[in-house]
């Protein structure tokens, strides 16, 4: 349903903070002419904490427009409050979106019961809209377990899940209980290829705002059996993997794509805040050695 590589696309906003729609225009057209499967508008690299209810909407209904069913756009309408986010999966639907990612919720640490309810509902809401887990306990300071994930598994619309622990040991655990009935996704760019060596059926990257080309390139080497390239394709972004979390995630991947491309600009909502000088001269020399050009940084 959702395989191969999607980007979790940043939300690029105007030196005023506000929405930059033809700047987001822009990176999708890009991210379709690299070849990427699918896109996330409004995830954690899209800032879809500071973003309201309307304004992811509006991002919505940009990205379905400008992907023009070239790609997918799997939109992210995942909050801590179930209600609200039911609402935002009929609103996103309305959109023409080809299907949701919800996260785990954050802040209120429900129980297992209680993470089951919040999905279940939410898919129920929007019957027919394929829905993908996102279990990011780093973020959310809860994990769905491997019960709770077979149990939403029988769930019609609940196709798969992004996971974002890196924990090659659960992953497993997933795909050997999940069989065909639910896809696992890698959320971890660098344990991604290894998830796809046990089974695991795609991508939702940070890397690929940047370099989308390359990511592609390593799933299409995958896919055709050519571990060799996709393992060299893995060397060669692993440092830019650990770069791009050399602060929170997305002001890095926003900030090079900026300097990359021109595209859009590198301002983020608060409490995010632009690079302290000393990441900036470290990406600078990453990307140098990587031999990725930034003719649009400061200087």
């Amino acid at each position: 349903m959702f395989r191969g590589v999607y980007t979790a696309l940043i939300t690029p906003f105007t030196p005023d903070g506000s929405l930059d729609v033809p700047a987001l225009e822009r990176l999708i057209e890009r991210q379709v002419a690299a070849g990427v499967h699918g896109i996330v508008p409004c995830g954690t690299t899209g800032e879809a904490a500071t973003l309201t209810d309307e304004e992811r909407a509006v991002v919505f209904r940009a990205a379905v427009t400008a992907a023009k069913g070239r790609c997918k756009v799997m939109a992210g309408v995942g909050t801590n409050d179930t209600r609200r986010a039911a609402e935002m999966a009929k609103q996103a639907r309305m959109t023409g979106v080809d299907g949701l990612l919800v996260v785990t919720p954050y802040y209120n640490k429900p129980t297992q019961e209680g993470l089951y309810q919040h999905n279940r509902t939410i898919s129920e809401a929007v019957p027919g809209l394929p829905l993908t887990l996102y279990n990011v306990p780093g973020r959310t300071s809860v994990s769905l377990a491997a019960d709770t994930i077979d149990r939403l598994a029988d769930l019609p619309d609940i196709v798969a899940i992004k996971e974002a622990t890196a924990d090659l040991t659960f992953d497993g655990e997933l795909i050997t209980r999940l069989g065909d009935r639910m896809d696992v996704i890698s959320g971890d760019d660098p344990t991604a290829l290894a998830l796809w060596a046990i089974g695991g059926q795609g991508v939702i990257s940070v890397t690929s705002n940047l370099l989308p080309e390359k990511f592609v390139a390593m799933w299409a080497a995958f896919q055709a059996n050519d571990l060799a390239g996709a393992r060299a394709l893995h060397h060669e972004l692993f440092p830019l993997f650990q770069g791009l979390f050399w602060e929170t995630n997305p002001v890095p991947v926003k900030s090079l794509v900026a300097w990359h491309t021109g595209l859009c600009g590198d301002h983020v909502r608060l409490p995010l805040a632009s690079l302290q000088p000393n990441t900036v001269a470290r990406l600078k020399g990453l990307c140098d050695r990587m031999g990725v050009a930034l003719p649009h940084a400061p200087t």
